[in-house]
């Protein structure tokens, strides 16, 4: 973590941060240091790949990968947490030349479906695995029912639905899947399945409880916009009083948005919640080309937000947010 000299101010916000993967980890590494107290991670429970995705499968329980992410980034800088982040975050790796049935399972995952199956809820398994790792915050899912995602993806120029990458032209019916579609063209018609599934009560308590609530960075169609798509968490960002913040990607172009723009990924944002307000959207100035920043602020606009640019990239490596500098970008944001 980058060392600055610049003060932070610690204060008594209460801020809900929503996302999945590593976007979420880097909001809530930042987060941590200026509001640990009253933070509260809002996770998607969509992933249907990796270890998550096996015992999704085989056991019919949320996908624990994206919770655990969250709860090893909300480990104190101690030796304690330090050392429980390392345990959360480790894979089993079978000697050579044998398949286990443990390879590729994270140490976290099976320790969470373990607590949720002796407990027999999603919200108190994970708040005994925070107490376990003396995380400092909650970790919510936004759903406790397991979901799916889907979506159609509009041919890139020169491609056509006819092409065998897009199976000829079957809707795609899983987050993995989308994940990867970027770079086939731009997705549509992305839907949470069950469609009406409850939001997790407390979730929607936290937000309405919020000062701040936060989005992104992260996979924006398959970790940023699934809380846009679920019905009652939508209503629920619609309606709390709390401010709303954006944290925009260190680049625009993933494998899910590749050929999108900064002003592209706000429109997606409109287009899913088109009543959605936001306040804030921080931005690195790397990640908005001169030449695009007219765009982007009239997106930004048409959300009711101000767009703040602030250096968050972590030097040497500008496709990673810094903790600490997104740290204090929240810091300046939160009490201006």
């Amino acid at each position: 973590m980058s060392q600055l000299p610049v003060p932070l101010n610690r204060g008594t916000f209460r801020v809900s941060a929503l996302g999945g993967g590593h976007g979420l980890s880097a909001t809530l590494s930042a987060l941590r240091v200026i509001a640990a107290e009253h933070l509260t991670a809002i996770v998607t429970v969509a992933d249907d790949g990796g270890s998550s995705g096996r015992l999704r499968e085989d056991m019919d329980v949320l996908p624990p990968g994206d919770l655990r992410m969250a709860l090893a980034a909300l480990c104190d800088d101690t030796e304690w947490g330090r050392t429980w982040a390392q345990v959360m975050q480790h894979r089993f790796r079978s000697r050579e030349g044998v398949t286990g049935s443990l390879d590729d399972h994270a140490m976290g995952n099976l320790l969470i479906v373990a607590l949720w199956e002796l407990i027999g809820d999603s919200v108190e398994g994970l708040r005994w695995a925070g107490t376990l790792l003396g995380a400092r915050g909650q970790v919510l899912p936004m759903s406790r029912q397991p979901l799916t995602m889907s979506g159609t993806v509009e041919p890139a120029e020169g491609q056509s639905l006819s092409d065998p990458a897009f199976n000829n032209g079957e809707r795609l019916s899983s987050q993995v899947a989308l994940a990867h579609a970027g770079s086939l063209g731009r997705l549509r018609d992305v839907q949470l399945h069950p469609q009406e599934a409850a939001a997790c009560a407390e979730a929607l308590t936290a937000i309405e409880l919020s000062d701040w609530v936060v989005l992104g960075p992260g996979s924006w169609y398959t970790s940023v916009l699934p809380h846009l798509l679920l019905p009652e968490l939508r209503d629920a960002l619609y309606e709390t009083e709390a401010q709303r913040c954006i944290v925009m990607n260190l680049s625009p172009h993933t494998d899910e948005t590749t050929g999108m723009s900064p002003a592209d990924h706000l429109h997606v944002l409109h287009q899913y919640a088109p009543g959605l307000r936001i306040d804030r959207i921080i931005a690195d100035p790397a990640s908005v080309p001169d030449q695009e920043r007219a765009e982007f602020a009239e997106a930004a606009d048409a959300l009711g937000a101000r767009v703040c640019y602030h250096d968050v990239g972590k030097a040497g490596q500008p496709e990673i947010h810094d903790p600490l500098r997104l740290a204090i970008a929240f810091s300046e944001v939160f009490t201006e």
